[in-house]
């Protein structure tokens, strides 16, 4: 359970002031600059090859972040026609150490002991040609953001992500570090889950507290003109979908619509998903082997 302070929900960015650099770390071409749409400050990371440009929490890795919340969202959009790649080092509550990492420049989910890879898929504009291809596709588009990717609000439960992955139990987010290609506009680790596309009002009418829901709040939010609607204009990725019980084999808006009542229920549901060998693989090891080291050895290629 997160402490008081982290409670309910921690802005990450603004708590360890990275605009400052004290406790954080930036490397390569790593800027802050005021994007138009957002009407705020984010962070431009760029560069040619991913792990030569990052910004990293915290500043040195013999430090950790101890966040406790059971979510972290970013709140990020890949640079169109690039590739990113973002590692988070968790740790289980029996403090070891395992690397989360999801790119669109990974083909396949891979796996060990210590490191969870999962393929990133971008989504595109609605009704895009890209959009099309992606919907009409099994796997969606694989690779490079396209030219109208979005921002992004991903959801990443650590939670199920270690128990079902790795049947280890979460204890707490040592490190992030984003590399290029990305714009950021921040981190936030809670407890609850948030649905940007749910009004105040709206939640209290539903009684989405009683769900673990609430409204995102409001240094959190992307802006959203008056008579528009949130999820027609950015994506929000939850990962692994509410009530999965097989893991996913990449990380894309196919996997969870809307958490909140939609006039489309269908959209809430998550959407089919062929698990690659890999996963099957995984599955089985989970239930045959309890050894650390065994996973690992089974594992090395």
């Amino acid at each position: 359970v997160p402490a008081a302070w982290q409670r309910p929900y921690l802005n990450v960015f603004k708590h360890f002031r990275v605009e400052e650099w004290k406790r954080s770390a930036r490397e390569g071409d790593v800027a802050a600059l005021t994007d138009a749409r957002l009407k705020g400050t984010v962070y431009r990371i760029r560069g040619s090859v991913p792990a030569s440009s990052y910004l990293q929490l915290p500043r040195t890795g013999t430090q950790s972040l101890g966040l406790a919340g059971r979510y972290l969202y970013l709140l990020f959009r890949p640079m169109p026609r690039k590739h990113f790649v973002v590692h988070l080092d968790v740790a289980t509550e029996e403090n070891q150490v395992v690397r989360i990492s999801f790119s669109n420049l990974f083909k396949e989910f891979k796996s060990t002991a210590t490191w969870l890879q999962f393929p990133f898929v971008c989504g595109a504009a609605k009704g895009s040609a890209a959009d099309r291809a992606a919907r009409t596709s099994r796997r969606g588009l694989v690779g490079a953001a396209p030219a109208d990717v979005r921002w992004t609000c991903l959801v990443l439960d650590l939670h199920s992500i270690l128990s079902l992955y790795l049947n280890r139990r979460y204890g707490h987010l040592k490190s992030v570090k984003l590399c290029s290609n990305l714009l950021v506009k921040n981190l936030c680790t809670s407890d609850l889950v948030f649905d940007p596309g749910v009004t105040f009002s709206e939640a209290q009418q539903a009684d989405l507290a009683c769900r673990g829901v609430a409204p995102m709040p409001r240094e959190m939010a992307f802006p959203v003109p008056k008579g528009e609607k949130w999820h027609d204009l950015y994506d929000y990725i939850r990962f692994p979908s509410e009530g999965s019980k097989l893991p996913y084999d990449s990380i894309q808006k196919s996997c969870l619509g809307p958490v909140a009542v939609s006039e489309d229920p269908v959209q809430q549901l998550p959407q089919p998903v062929t698990l690659t060998k890999a996963v099957r693989d995984r599955l089985s090891l989970i239930h045959q082997i309890t050894s650390p080291k065994a996973v690992s050895a089974s594992w090395r290629r």
